[in-house]
């Protein structure tokens, strides 16, 4: 009898065993490959050291459709790199009037006053980073060092799962290209525009993550995850915005629709019309081996295919102008 008892007594304890491993690995599997990482951390999986990534094969530039007919210039716009240390939560762009509406917190260049009340009359009227008087506004999450505690504002009340110290952006790049194959036409006044795709984690697919990551040293090695240098260079992050323009609208819902990216060939889907292209380049000082995380959503994770960027065109009609002239020349320009 004792015997049948210690044999029955096994058989449960095997059967809830099984029972709880099965369910423990069928959590980790639904956890993805987010599993075991630290609460409000990136996982292990997010990094990549740089001499692992394969370089870019190089690309033979495009064409033009006719002689004259591309927009080979570009115009770099000389706006800082945030000295004065213009961070909120707000997103202008996906939530207008709602402060704290980003549930993260965004870096900016450009307009000194951006913030979720910003309307079309304030930022005309505010005062500006860019040396040569451009009003619009550009902005991104900050990056941080989840493993130092912060001190500063936007370190010490950051919620959301969002903490540790920001890293200062060593250098901000803010160029416009103009496109292989056509003329580009005036961005409309206080146009808004988005790129890459800030719950690419959670959304299934990676159709809108468009934000690169490199190292300095690397420049031919670009990935959708942090990258680990080798001593002594920088963390880069580079953003290309959508440049084909529907023609009537300055938003859309969804923040998409109204500006589109072109094909490989340059070539802008039908009913649009290619406008300057924006890109942002960013670089950070970050020690190597020390991790980095940019500010998400909590249910992303920090992941860095959901980095991205905003951008509202605030330049008068003479700036963009300059701009248009300046690409449909083939120049190189600054200002």
């Amino acid at each position: 009898m004792g015997k049948e008892r210690r044999l029955l007594t096994l058989v449960i304890c095997l059967v809830l065993g099984g029972g709880l491993t099965a369910a423990v690995l069928g959590a980790t599997r639904a956890a993805g490959p987010h599993a075991g990482a630290a609460a409000g951390a990136p996982a292990p999986s997010d990094y990549v050291d740089i001499r692992d990534v394969p370089p870019v094969p190089a690309v033979t530039p495009a064409r033009p459709a006719a002689a004259g007919e591309g927009s080979p210039g570009s115009m770099v716009v000389d706006c800082g790199r945030n000295e004065g240390r213009h961070y909120n939560e707000d997103n202008l762009v996906v939530s207008p009037g709602l402060r704290a509406g980003a549930h993260h917190t965004h870096s900016y260049v450009g307009n000194l006053s951006t913030d979720a009340m910003s309307t079309e009359a304030s930022l005309a009227a505010a005062a500006t980073s860019c040396a040569g008087g451009d009003r619009s506004t550009y902005y991104w999450p900050v990056l941080r060092r989840p493993d130092r505690p912060g001190t500063r504002p936007h370190e010490t009340s950051a919620g959301h799962g969002n903490t540790g110290e920001i890293v200062p952006e060593a250098s901000v790049r803010v160029e416009f290209r103009g496109n292989p194959v056509s003329k580009v036409v005036a961005m409309p006044p206080f146009l808004h525009a988005m790129t890459g795709d800030a719950v690419a984690l959670t959304a299934g697919g990676d159709a809108n993550v468009r934000a690169r990551w490199g190292c300095s040293g690397s420049p031919d090695r670009a990935t959708t995850s942090y990258p680990r240098c080798p001593e002594g260079d920088r963390v880069t992050r580079s953003l290309v915005f959508p440049s084909c323009w529907n023609g009537l609208d300055t938003a859309s819902a969804g923040h998409r629709s109204h500006l589109l990216f072109p094909g490989g060939n340059g070539v802008c889907p039908t009913n649009t019309f290619p406008v300057p292209e924006l890109r942002i380049s960013l670089a950070y000082e970050v020690p190597t081996g020390a991790p980095v995380a940019i500010d998400s959503f909590p249910e992303q994770r920090h992941s860095p295919r959901t980095d991205h960027a905003m951008f509202v065109n605030a330049m008068t009609d003479r700036q963009m102008a300059a701009v248009v002239e300046c690409l449909n020349g083939g120049r190189s320009c600054r200002t």
